[in-house]
């Protein structure tokens, strides 16, 4: 899984934890909703100051929103 697409499933999952709507962490971070939008889709790969701007309107870690959350187990037919 690339990081792009870690990061979309982090920041979906903290947010919904958090109970916020795209638009209301937008708001805080700074950015626009489509924005935010498209990186949890994946659409975009956030830059290293968005990623800031996000972990801080999340009040998480930024290593938080792009660290894998388990390693994948090495395939058998390998």
């Amino acid at each position: 899984m690339d990081l792009k697409d870690v990061m979309a499933i982090n920041l979906r999952r903290v947010r919904h934890a958090k109970k916020l709507t795209q638009e209301e962490l937008a708001e805080s971070a700074g950015l626009s909703a489509r924005y935010v939008g498209a990186i949890e889709r994946a659409d975009v790969s956030a830059s290293v100051s968005v990623l800031g701007r996000i972990a801080e309107a999340l009040h998480v870690d930024a290593a938080d929103l792009i660290q894998q959350s388990a390693p994948r187990a090495p395939s058998e037919s390998s």
